[in-house]
């Protein structure tokens, strides 16, 4: 894959339930971002008539819905979220191998099938929003946030997975570990200048990139912004400069 630019390395997150505001934001935006992310409350929303209409526009897309279901539903859901013509999709690596393996298999059948290009398949690890408590009172109290991102990583790359999701804190350990081509998406991405939220483990879009993330993630601190096209555009400056 060619190296990326920065401008192409930002994925916003249109995270909303209305298509006409979605999909005028990401218009403005095109050509000075990389591509789009639609998730669950978009998708819910206007399912894949929606979609549409957002991939219509000619951006790539990050169809983040997350799938995680015993192996043949996962596989199905995947087929159909690649009849889309997404960039990338993701299932939670918390599904397992056999779901996981299924996912990837789907993917490469439905492509072939559509005659389209095939997604990347991605695995999502740790939620950015969840500490080593919030871990534990899950059940998984052996090892930090990362031992256990590290663990999900090394299992979705054995299952033929593209890459996967993860916070930026977990980037230069699973760069070390699983190498260069494994594509890695991180959200909890945060411009010096923005606010937090809701976000534990975030990290500025230079330092994610300098630690090998390959696309960043970004909401609020561009949609939320006054002028969402100069947030963007400050964003990308920022990468530059580095």
């Amino acid at each position: 894959m060619p190296a990326l630019k920065p401008h192409q390395r930002i994925l916003v997150a249109l995270d909303t339930d209305d298509v006409k505001s979605a999909t005028t934001l990401a218009r403005k935006l095109k050509g000075l971002i990389g591509g789009v992310k639609i998730g669950k409350e978009f998708f819910t929303a206007n399912g894949p008539q929606g979609a549409k209409k957002v991939t219509a526009l000619g951006m790539p897309l990050f169809l983040d819905l997350k799938f995680h279901d015993i192996p043949n539903t996962v596989a199905q859901a995947v087929r159909s979220a690649t009849a889309l013509g997404p960039l990338m999709l993701n299932v939670h690596c918390g599904g397992g191998g056999a779901m996981m393996e299924g996912a990837a298999k789907a993917a490469r059948a439905a492509a072939k099938e559509f005659g389209v290009t095939r997604p990347w398949v991605l695995g999502v690890t740790v939620l950015t929003s969840m500490s080593t408590d919030d871990l534990a009172a899950t059940g998984v109290r052996k090892g930090s946030v990362q031992s256990q991102v590290l663990r999900l990583a090394a299992l979705a790359k054995e299952c033929k997975l593209d890459g996967v999701v993860c916070s930026p804190r977990e980037v230069t350990a699973i760069r070390k570990h699983l190498g260069p081509k494994f594509k890695l998406v991180v959200p909890g991405i945060r411009p010096a200048w923005a606010a937090a939220n809701d976000q534990k483990r975030i990290m500025t879009p230079s330092k994610a990139i300098a630690c090998g993330a390959d696309y960043l993630v970004i909401g609020r601190a561009i949609t939320s912004a006054k002028d969402p096209l100069a947030a963007a555009q400050r964003i990308v400056d920022e990468i530059e400069a580095k």
